[in-house]
């Protein structure tokens, strides 16, 4: 996952001339696009789980970067973008690919040896409610709302249900994969702050090349040596879920959500949160005889509760119905 993937959280820096416009309607084609998303990346945490049977963690995550740096080079040439000359700008894209693919990408695949795929998802659909608060405390004009708040307390109430108490009483290795996956989402977050920062007067596609292309220089040494050489001795299943890792769930991903952002908005894009664990969910039920525990259901509806609130639409709705006006909401 892609997420991208961008986190959603990354949504306006990514396309900053968007950051103040009005809310835009899903019409069938966003809502299609926004399937896809939700599919190429809900499908990410299954296919690593097929991955790493047979590849360790941040080898994984070297395969993710390194096989989408080509497709999403060639989509730049397609576009005319040239590459930018500044080291600083490069060293940028080397931050922002550390805090948005790199390290999350590595916890999210290091926690999922123990931890479902379908959990997983779950807890990475925190980094919406988690994005909003650090770039309340960190950006001037995203001030932290009591809505913020709200969601971020109904979200991390959902997490606690989710782990349960035994992560204050012991160290179950499960517990901490579980951790790891929430700093994932902490990750994706700063990211989207780092992003909004340093990177927000860049073209989107030349913004999400650099940080794929920063991410595997950090991980060709790193893996390298934790994991050893990268073997070409995989199955089949095991080489084409690695392809697919790095060419639907990370390049084609980004490329969805760019056409998603430009028709249907940052808010919007933002439902695709809601989608991800879903498929996530299907995927690990049908191919993995995943079975999730009554505790993550009930967490998941309290992180989804917290999205809502963050989000602020479904309470607006709800006034004006109330209130007994015309539904102005759009979604």
């Amino acid at each position: 996952m892609r997420r991208i993937r961008v986190a959603l959280t990354a949504a306006r820096w990514q396309c900053p001339a968007m950051t103040h416009a009005p809310r835009q309607a899903i019409d069938l084609t966003s809502g299609l696009l926004l399937l896809m998303l939700a599919t190429v990346w809900g499908g990410s945490f299954f296919l690593a789980a097929i991955a790493l049977r047979e590849v360790p963690p941040l080898t994984v995550t070297l395969h993710r970067v390194v096989w989408a740096v080509p497709v999403l080079y060639a989509v730049l040439r397609m576009h005319g973008i040239a590459l930018p000359r500044s080291p600083r700008v490069w060293l940028a894209f080397l931050v922002m690919g550390a805090l948005n693919n790199a390290l999350p990408f590595s916890l999210i695949f290091w926690g999922q040896q123990t931890v479902g795929s379908g959990l997983a998802s779950i807890l990475n659909g925190t980094t919406a409610i988690l994005g909003a608060v650090v770039a309340g405390a960190l950006l001037p004009d995203e001030p932290l709302t009591a809505r913020k708040i709200g969601g971020a307390v109904a979200g991390l109430a959902g997490v606690a249900v989710i782990i349960g108490p035994g992560t204050l009483t012991g160290l179950d290795p499960r517990n901490l994969a579980q951790l790891a996956i929430l700093g994932a989402a902490l990750s994706y977050s700063v990211a989207g702050v780092w992003g909004r920062r340093m990177l927000g007067g860049n073209p989107p596609l030349l913004n999400a090349f650099g940080m794929v292309a920063g991410s595997a220089l950090i991980m060709i040494p790193v893996a390298v040596a934790v994991d050893g050489v990268p073997s070409i001795r995989i199955s089949l299943a095991g080489w084409l879920s690695l392809l697919m890792l790095s060419v639907a769930c990370t390049a084609l991903a980004y490329l969805l959500y760019f056409r998603i952002l430009a028709r249907a908005g940052a808010a919007n894009l933002m439902l695709v949160t809601l989608m991800i664990p879903a498929v996530a969910v299907s995927l690990g039920h049908l191919f993995l005889g995943e079975r999730l525990a009554p505790s993550a259901w009930i967490g998941f509806g309290l992180i989804a509760s917290g999205l809502a609130i963050t989000d602020g639409r479904p309470a607006a709705w709800l006034r004006a119905r109330r209130a007994g006006g015309p539904h102005r909401q759009r979604f």
